[in-house]
């Protein structure tokens, strides 16, 4: 049976200028003749493939931090979503927090048709995520703070200062009816808030991968740096932390390189397996 690897893509396989080494697109294709190649990310379907079009991905990918899992040529695999009912009720408590969020959905679950939708209201850390969607045209304003019939993921950007209290009252409120997440954004240097469908998360997503593919967990190598990642790192037969992870993720990886994401050490990895 084929290994499959699978990795994580801002600060773990990605460079810190979003860019992928000549050397890493060789080794990742190289790997890729005898083994299963994909990668698993807070990121969408369409900003995934631009990033990786040198690359040639085998497996099914796991996107926006597990709430899609998607072949790599687009059929939806599987996909978990925030129904509006539930997230305007998400946004209207965040409104009483002075925040309004980021809103990711899709037009038809039928489809890849996806919608970023931003606020009227932006802060500092939130102007500064919107520097890199310029021209992107799944961009939508959003002044009323409506949601999406259905909703892939809803994102706060801020400080933890301002997102901690929000993040326990919305735990408080809706218990296991969502995912949320707390973790520091490394790019912008706040913090940003991940709310989901329950089983929208990576290791969830990774549970569809495995059924998809019909693989023992045993041959899956992970590769992350994040607090999203470590649902998948106690799943996989091997996971991997790269020198610049958190140390909360390093605490539960099978190995941890010496080299960061900007040493290419996801690529100076594979090379050597």
């Amino acid at each position: 049976m084929s290994k499959l690897f699978i990795t994580d893509l801002d600060h773990t396989f990605l460079r810190s200028d979003l860019s992928i080494s000549p050397f890493s697109v060789e080794v990742w294709n190289k790997k890729a003749t005898s083994s299963l190649m994909s990668v698993a990310t807070a990121r969408s379907f369409l900003k995934s493939r631009e990033l990786l079009k040198q690359l040639h991905i085998n497996a099914p990918m796991i996107l926006l931090d597990g709430a899609m899992v998607v072949s790599s040529d687009g059929e939806i695999i599987s996909i978990k979503t925030l129904h509006k009912d539930l997230a305007d009720e998400i946004v209207q408590i965040g409104s009483k927090f002075d925040i309004d969020p980021f809103i990711i959905g899709l037009n038809s679950l039928d489809s890849l048709d996806e919608k970023f939708l931003y606020p009227r209201k932006l802060n500092e850390h939130q102007k500064d995520v919107l520097k890199g969607y310029k021209n992107d045209p799944r961009m939508c304003y959003n002044p009323d703070n409506k949601s999406m019939k259905e909703n892939l993921k809803i994102v706060y950007f801020g400080t933890k200062e301002q997102l901690e209290p929000l993040s326990n009252e919305l735990k408080n409120l809706f218990g296991k009816e969502i995912e949320v997440k707390l973790s520091p954004e490394k790019y912008g240097g706040g913090y940003f808030l991940t709310l989901l469908h329950p089983d929208g998360d990576k290791s969830k997503a990774l549970r569809d991968v495995v059924s998809f593919l019909n693989i023992d967990y045993n041959d899956i190598t992970v590769f992350g740096d994040s607090i999203n990642d470590i649902g998948m790192f106690k799943l996989a037969g091997n996971s991997i932390a790269v020198a610049n992870a958190l140390d909360e993720v390093k605490s539960v990886a099978s190995n941890i390189l010496k080299e960061t994401n900007d040493e290419d050490g996801v690529a100076l990895y594979l090379n050597r397996c």
